[in-house]
């Protein structure tokens, strides 16, 4: 692996097959959002590279699909020692691209990813691929071609959600992630080849989703397509998927709502709350970006968190001092402004930060973090997902069971993910089995934590599930033997 500066540079090629094919496509730029300025630019690929990926893909598949589960284990297993290995390198070129600032890359961007495919592989061991039944066997084979189409915010990470349970389940995959942020990936085909994984396994190719993502999707030859994006990416895919009856898994963000209880302790939730709706500057799908709290405690968790909001400093990624980098592009910036005004004019109480560039950082693309208040449920705001550092406080009255909080929090179309707090665990947890949402986290636990616990969403939060033996679900197909 190269260093990081390196990796950082013009690509003109897709990985397929096994080789570097140069596109015949434009190119399109890919910029550092705390400078302003084009650092490389990649192939916006046609639909026929995009179909000569799949071709390789189901070539490789056979082969693939009879190699035994052990091995596939084992080559899962090596990325992720080669991500470790490479954690400074792949840390520096996300901060360069994404925004984040590279000492938390360190350990989210990469160290995650790593994570998630060790969890992946060791779920794989005891993952039931054959097991008996009264009239026979159940069997989980392999489904066939995948095509993994993942976002800027989280690359890596979403990329190994995929990849790796995909693999193992002995499914060939191409790869098209976000042209946004495409370095990264670039790194992992050097890698992928570094490890050995056989020709047309694995396949990158890069470009936009209306060309790119949409032939991908409607090529026969695709058993399973899983994207994680927006809603709008997300219809698109299930429409374009539906004639050839191609399964689809995606994973499609959310307003995630994190309950204080009346006993919680404050000292404890409030720095909790800021860490789980800023992160990556608010850029996750599972950011608990509504603060649901009772009315009594309101102005005291007000206060509180205006304290620890505007001591967030924003600044360079390199910068080890820094919590929050800039937004990802211009396009994202003034998406995040657009809500922030709309929550103005529809007379939801701001408590600090706010619309405007911040003082003294006339280049990137910065957002201050945000906070507001006397947010209703039917305030855009309380709605529609940000993806940027902008949080919602919500009240509700104490008493009935809890009943008004859960109201509260279920309020939304959206059910990825959620927070509780409480003094008591086992009401937290009461109170968490009644959220509409695929995760609930008692008392600060993160995703991070359990990696073989299933993620995905209720309603417009997606269909399927990733991680652990749940993430390997996707991408088998069921056979009984009977007799």
């Amino acid at each position: 692996m190269s260093t990081a500066t390196a990796l950082i540079a013009d690509r003109a090629q897709n990985w397929v097959g096994g080789r570097w094919v140069t596109s015949a496509g434009e190119t399109i730029p890919v910029a550092n959002p705390a400078t302003e300025q084009v650092v490389a630019r990649v192939p916006a690929s046609t639909a026929a590279e995009a179909e000569a990926a799949v071709a390789a893909a189901s070539e490789a598949w056979p082969v693939w699909a009879a190699t035994p589960v052990a091995e596939r284990i084992r080559f899962v297993r090596r990325l992720a020692d080669a991500l470790d290995r490479n954690a400074e390198e792949l840390a520096g070129v996300i901060a360069t691209e994404v925004g984040m600032p590279r000492h938390v890359a360190v350990a989210a961007q990469v160290g995650l990813p790593a994570q998630a495919l060790r969890a992946t592989a060791e779920a794989a061991e005891s993952y039931p691929w054959s097991e008996p039944v009264a009239a026979g066997e159940v069997r989980r084979e392999p489904a066939g071609v995948v095509v993994a189409i993942t976002p800027w915010n989280m690359p890596l990470y979403q990329i190994a959600a995929k990849l790796g349970p995909a693999l193992i389940a002995g499914c060939t995959v191409v790869l098209k992630p976000s042209e946004v942020a495409p370095l990264n990936a670039y790194a992992l085909a050097e890698l992928m080849h570094e490890i050995g994984v056989p020709p047309g396994v694995f396949n990158l190719v890069v470009g936009t989703g209306p060309v790119v993502g949409e032939a991908l999707v409607r090529d026969p030859r695709v058993s399973v397509v899983s994207l994680t994006g927006s809603v709008g990416s997300g219809a698109r895919v299930a429409e374009l998927a539906a004639p050839g009856i191609t399964r689809v898994c995606l994973e499609l963000g959310g307003k995630s709502a994190n309950v204080v209880l009346d006993d919680a302790p404050l000292d404890v939730v409030v720095p909790a709350a800021v860490q789980q709706a800023f992160f990556n500057s608010g850029q996750a799908c599972n950011a608990l970006t509504r603060l649901v709290v009772p009315e009594h405690l309101h102005d005291e968790i007000c206060e509180r968190l205006s304290e620890a909001v505007s001591a967030l400093r924003l600044g360079d990624p390199f910068d080890v001092g820094v919590d929050l980098g800039p937004l990802v592009s211009d396009r994202q910036r003034d998406t995040v402004r657009g809500h922030v005004h709309r929550a103005l004019t529809d007379g939801a109480r701001m408590l600090v930060g706010g619309p405007d560039q911040p003082e003294g950082m006339p280049v990137g693309f910065y957002h201050r973090p945000t906070v507001f208040t006397d947010v209703t449920p039917n305030m855009a705001l309380a709605q529609e997902e940000v993806f940027g550092p902008v949080l919602a406080v919500q009240t509700y009255r104490g008493g009935s069971g809890d009943s008004a909080a859960v109201d509260l929090a279920n309020s939304t179309e959206y059910g990825l993910a959620a927070g509780v707090w409480s003094a008591d665990p086992e009401r937290a947890r009461a109170v968490g089995a009644r959220l509409r949402a695929g995760q609930v986290k008692i008392n600060g636990v993160r995703t991070r934590d359990s990696l073989d616990a299933p993620f995905g969403g209720y309603g417009r939060s997606g269909l399927g599930r990733e991680l652990g033996s749940f993430g390997i679900d996707e991408f088998v197909e069921i056979k009984s033997l009977l007799g």
